[in-house]
């Protein structure tokens, strides 16, 4: 652990550093490419007005992990999940900023969502520049987080991101951009509010269960069940659901076409799947909208479940946690996605 700044009684802000392109170098400032996850988080904290900081808070910092999103995995959510309880218990830590590659920031986001124990601050950032870039924007991303996570009215608002100016929940983020720095956006319901003037503007609450409200349990947890994203598309065949049948997936999450729909082909694989035991959900390819029951799909006769508003991705954590949790009855696991 390091120590960037002593603010007297401005609240305790840790910073728990993971790599991505905020700790990204480049050769050159004008460069595109770049390698992730090389700048430790005592150098990208030099980046920031240390007087400015001062006003809002005290920071600690800790590099937790370093390396590209691209390559967490599981295991790395229970390393990072486990790290931020046992800080949050600390009555000397008032909240937590992640810095984080933004390939799979929302994944991360979405877990520590669903087991985070507490309602102090949890603050998720990264960069689409890395850090040398002549316009990188991991400083001010970072710093709003850093004021973000600080304020009061941040308390029992869930996990939460910031990006550009935006605050969003870990509940309804997507990346939807893979180069521009206005990248994330709310997956359908909307961003909770804005930083503006070193102040949060919150504009509604998140009704999702979340933290404190989640059910899930991690702190005895070594691995997660293997659950599988397949993606649909005109002419898809059954063969990458008998494949994740055949490699021990305990869950499909399929991304199919429209409200979540698939070829015959794919669904006698998938009833298939489901009757062997396999957790079967219904989700979209599509970025915007809800993949509700009741569409072409009898999701009943079939014992699948559906998404509603969660991405593929955030279906998957879902799943992979109630199942974690021993739930394996569908209607049960339909419940989940309705309230988380």
């Amino acid at each position: 652990m390091a120590s960037f700044l002593s603010a007297g009684d401005k609240p305790v802000v840790y910073i728990l550093a993971t790599g991505g392109t905020i700790a990204g170098a480049s050769s050159s400032s004008t460069a595109s490419s770049y390698d992730a996850g090389k700048v430790l988080i005592e150098t990208i904290l030099q980046a920031l007005p240390k007087d400015e900081v001062a006003k809002y808070a005290t920071l600690k910092s800790e590099q937790v992990l370093q390396k590209g999103s691209q390559n967490l995995t599981p295991s790395d959510w229970l390393k990072i999940s486990k790290r931020v309880n046992e800080l949050l218990k600390d009555k000397n830590i008032d909240a937590i900023v992640i810095t984080h590659g933004t390939d799979t920031i929302e994944e991360s986001a979405m877990f520590l969502q669903l087991t985070t124990k507490s309602d102090k601050p949890v603050v998720l950032v990264g960069a689409m520049r890395p850090s040398t870039s002549l316009s990188a924007d991991g400083p001010k991303n970072l710093f709003d987080a850093i004021v973000l996570a600080s304020s009061p009215l941040s308390k029992g608002k869930g996990v939460l991101l910031t990006f550009n100016g935006n605050i969003l929940s870990a509940s309804d983020v997507t990346k939807s951009s893979p180069v521009h720095i206005d990248a994330f956006k709310p997956a359908n319901i909307g961003y909770l509010g804005y930083m503006w003037n070193n102040t949060p503007y919150f504009l509604r609450d998140n009704l999702q269960r979340h933290t404190t409200q989640s059910q899930f349990d991690i702190s005895n947890t070594s691995s997660l069940p293997q659950v599988e994203i397949l993606y649909g598309y005109a002419g898809s065949s059954a063969k990458a659901v008998e494949d994740a049948v055949k490699n021990g997936a305990k869950g499909i999450v399929y991304a199919g076409v429209g409200n979540g729909n698939f070829n015959d082909e794919v669904q006698k694989a998938l009833i298939k799947a489901s009757q062997s035991g396999v957790k079967v959900v219904r989700t979209s390819r599509i970025i915007y909208g809800p993949t509700p029951q009741w569409g072409e799909v009898d999701d009943e006769k079939y014992g699948f479940i559906t998404s509603w508003w969660h991405t593929p991705q955030a279906t998957r954590i879902i799943l992979m946690l109630g199942l974690n949790a021993g739930i394996t009855d569908s209607k049960e696991l339909q419940k989940l996605m309705l309230s988380y």
